[in-house]
């Protein structure tokens, strides 16, 4: 039987590193959403833990990747670090400002610091007003008094995002799904926000529009040091825009590190399996000159149910690896090397890297 790895200790009693340098920290994040029974007396039977706990921290001017499959929290992690959702314990501070539990007038200012790009362009648009007074909405719900008027701001957040100032007066449906979500990005930098959480930014484009919407993000971090988390599915978009990437299941993350670390070697099952999935546009060549394609691993069986998730390890009803203890005790989400944290008793590619030859000394004659 292999002997789990033992993780180092916490640096933290609350097992989350602080960095002095983030813009953004979540500690122990938690959202459940109650299960109710009855008509009259209704009375809790259940929660759905969406989000079950996750520590994580952006520094400023970076990205990071949030990915996993559909249901493991993703969007619920997004509308907590927004606030459009009311977390069930944890903390979120934001450039040293804790918002965890601020009411909406005090949430209110804050709003300038944090923005969030939703996934569809279509829905996320009122089809009853005119782009100027979309992009325009928040100097007037925030009150704030640009030089030069709204209008004059409006068209130049406008040209900013690649579109065109003259139709400040036309409405969403007279444009296509990528100019939709230009307009909605436009909104999103009326008030020049320090972190924008995008929520799937670019799922509903079509494929030849989605380039040109992440280089934009990428020209507008650059341009306005922006600092984003990014939502997604599609590995390739996360891989091309992210510094650091964070894989969630059920609720949890399950890895942590930098983009390269992760790419180049996974060290959770999870992580391994849905990298394994990916498209590449050439087989593999063996040192024999035969192309030779990368092995897919499918996992067996459905995601668990959010309602009642497996006891310790999550993922141990779907991984090839499960021994006895994943079922008995939770694996922290522990640093094994700089920069690379996995909650997994078992990881992958733990090997260490081979040493470069070092040639010995000759003795003197």
């Amino acid at each position: 039987m292999t002997e789990p790895i033992k993780p180092p200790p916490p640096p933290a009693a609350n097992g989350a590193q602080h960095n002095g340098d983030a813009l953004l920290q979540v500690t122990a994040l938690v959202r459940h959403f109650p299960v109710t029974r009855g008509v009259v007396f209704r009375h809790q039977v259940g929660a759905v833990r969406a989000v079950d706990g996750i520590d994580m921290s952006v520094s400023k001017g970076q990205t990071l990747g949030l990915v996993g499959e559909s249901g493991c929290g993703k969007t619920t992690t997004g509308r907590l670090l927004t606030r459009l959702d009311e977390p069930t314990s944890g903390t979120i501070v934001i450039d040293g400002h804790d918002v965890t539990h601020l009411g909406p007038g005090k949430m209110r200012p804050m709003r300038r610091e944090i923005q969030m790009i939703f996934q569809d362009p279509y829905s996320s648009l009122n089809p009853r007003h005119t782009v100027g007074a979309i992009v325009g909405a928040p100097f007037r719900l925030q009150k704030v008094k640009v030089p030069g008027g709204i209008r004059k701001n409006v068209q130049e957040l406008l040209e900013l995002v690649g579109l065109n100032p003259e139709h400040y007066n036309r409405y969403p449906h007279e444009f296509s799904g990528g100019q939709r979500q230009r307009i909605g990005i436009a909104r999103t930098l009326a008030l020049r926000p320090k972190l924008i959480v995008a929520d799937e930014p670019v799922s509903a484009l079509d494929v030849s529009i989605q380039a040109q919407v992440i280089n934009l993000l990428e020209d507008l971090q650059d341009e306005l040091g922006l600092t984003y988390v990014v939502i997604a599915h599609d590995l390739s978009v996360v891989r091309h825009i992210s510094d650091r990437v964070a894989v969630m299941y059920l609720g949890k993350i399950v890895e942590l590190a930098d983009r390269d670390l992760l790419y180049t070697k996974p060290r959770h099952p999870y992580t391994v399996a849905l990298l394994s999935a990916v498209p590449v546009p050439e087989p593999l060549t063996s040192p024999s000159g035969q192309r030779q394609r990368r092995q897919r691993i499918r996992l067996e069986g459905d995601v668990p149910s959010p309602l009642l998730p497996p006891r310790a390890c999550r993922f141990h009803t779907r991984c090839w690896k499960a021994q006895e203890i994943c079922q008995t005790e939770e694996p922290p989400l522990a640093e094994l090397i700089p920069g690379h944290q996995v909650a997994c008793h078992f990881p992958e590619n733990t090997a260490p890297e081979p040493a470069d030859d070092v040639p010995i000394p000759a003795a003197d004659a």
